[in-house]
């Protein structure tokens, strides 16, 4: 079964935060980390995985997004930090 997520990804110096929606979760980090696409992640290199939700359906990983994407900064940090409280990169969980 096909699995989409929302994702927040920074910078090294957690400065900038920004939320994005997939279909490839891995993929998609992919992508940023190597600056293959151009763009806000890319300008700011943003590329530290620091908080993802999955879901089964595109409709729910959309609604989800612009919920978070509608929310203010200090939301979103508690959203990391919540679940995130380091705020590591997430990344190698990915692939266990």
């Amino acid at each position: 079964m096909k699995q989409y997520a929302i994702y927040m990804l920074t910078n090294w110096s957690n400065k900038v935060l920004y939320t994005g929606v997939t279909g490839d979760l891995k993929k998609r980090i992919w992508i940023h980390r190597e600056k293959i696409s151009e763009g806000f992640t890319k300008d700011y290199n943003a590329t530290k995985l620091v908080y993802y939700e999955l879901f089964d359906n595109p409709e729910a990983a959309i609604k989800r997004e612009k919920q978070i994407k509608a929310g203010s900064r200090k939301k979103k940090n508690d959203l990391v930090e919540k679940e995130n409280p380091e705020w590591g990169d997430l990344y190698g969980e990915l692939w266990k």
